[in-house]
């Protein structure tokens, strides 16, 4: 399906150098960054009142370059695909296509496949900052398996953009430690949010259509959305083009959590920053103005990939988690972690109150039993 081997090689010959700085700088980058992932740990459970597990631990992380950022999502875009490779294994097996003029037809289609994804991975490897990866080859899990993610901060982008923004160096770095740590608080300290994530893409991926004229349908979607894009249009990512109906019922599903944690992430880097970040409001600024200030063809291509989205997850996410805990504390809106069903909806991220007559005031947990939450400090 895609030559992952060739999408590693394509991605690493194709992502841009970092900025350039001596061995020693490096060096100190790293251990910093490992010393600042550590050092915010506490700052954030005391705000979130959320626990990891009974021994306290969360697990690695890992610095890495451009090029060990694109291995390893390639590690956990394996992992994440496994299901439909095997879907298509039993679908193909003792049929005709499994001869020889199909195979050859896979193994090429499986280079192209193999070259496109290492080209979005080669220029998302020069924008990501850092990410906790929920999806890792069982040999690579850190702690016994225990903890099968692992928190990655990239280097030469942190210290790219804190140049080009001018703020102080330690100073955005824990900022954007602050970020990553909250998310492996959520994924380690509510202990059904890994399988869902991962239950919800399988079922996405387990939803394609294989037909090659349905396949061709979307193939053309996916070209307009991209003609869009070019154009500064509002259309939807790849993605959502070339998804089936019953995929879209999914992703709405899988935005939901996504908006969730990706604001609750932008709420406590927010709220925790002014204690331990000295310059945040700066930064802060900095950095949304850089959001908004690319050109035409990046727009177009942060429209294509869906990280415009993101940035509306962040935004969306962060005003429920504010509103929720200004009106109700952060001890109600942690319920929102008991289980799937007490995720916010669509219509509760555009009205909070939706949510808090609906969870937020019950006197029980709504749906299975979820994580031991302490009591959210002051």
């Amino acid at each position: 399906m895609i030559d992952w081997d060739l999408a590693i090689s394509t991605g690493t010959r194709w992502a841009r150098p970092g900025p350039q700085v001596s061995l020693a700088e490096a060096r100190r980058t790293v251990s910093e960054l490992r010393d600042l992932a550590g050092a915010v740990q506490q700052p954030v459970h005391d705000l979130t009142g959320m626990s990891a597990t009974p021994d306290g631990s969360l697990g690695r992380v890992a610095v890495v370059d451009r090029p060990g950022w694109i291995r390893a999502n390639v590690d956990g875009f394996r992992v994440v695909l496994e299901p439909l490779v095997e879907q298509l294994r039993e679908r193909t097996h003792g049929q005709a296509s499994q001869s020889r003029p199909g195979g050859v037809i896979s193994a090429v289609g499986s280079r192209v496949t193999g070259i496109q994804a290492g080209l979005i991975l080669a220029y998302l490897s020069g924008r990501v900052l850092g990410q906790y990866e929920l999806f890792l080859p069982p040999e690579t899990s850190p702690v016994d398996g225990q903890h099968p993610g692992r928190l990655t901060l990239v280097a030469p982008n942190i210290v790219m953009i804190e140049r080009e923004l001018g703020v102080d160096s330690r100073d955005f770095r824990r900022w954007v430690c602050l970020h990553e740590e909250t998310h492996r608080l959520q994924f380690t300290a509510v202990p059904w949010l890994r399988d869902y994530v991962q239950g919800q893409m399988t079922e996405f991926l387990l939803a394609s259509e294989l037909d090659p004229a349905a396949m061709l349908q979307r193939v053309r979607a996916a070209a307009d959305a991209m003609a869009g894009a070019v154009r500064g249009g509002d259309g939807g990512s790849l993605l959502e083009a070339v998804a089936t109906p019953a995929q879209r019922e999914i992703m709405d599903r899988l935005t939901s959590v996504m908006t969730l944690v990706e604001g609750h992430g932008d709420y406590v880097m927010d709220a925790v920053g002014p204690q331990v970040v000295p310059t945040v409001e700066q930064i802060r600024e900095k950095f949304n103005a850089r959001r908004g200030s690319s050109g035409r063809i990046e727009q177009a291509l942060r429209r294509m990939l869906g990280i415009d989205l993101k940035m509306k997850q962040y935004a969306e996410g962060s005003r429920f988690v504010r509103a929720v805990v200004d009106e109700a504390g952060m001890d109600t809106f942690n319920k929102v972690w008991t289980s799937p069903e007490t995720l916010p909806t669509r219509a509760e991220f555009a009205d909070p109150q939706l949510w808090l007559d609906r969870v937020g005031g019950s006197s029980g947990p709504a749906g299975p039993a979820g994580p031991d939450l302490p009591p959210a400090h002051p």
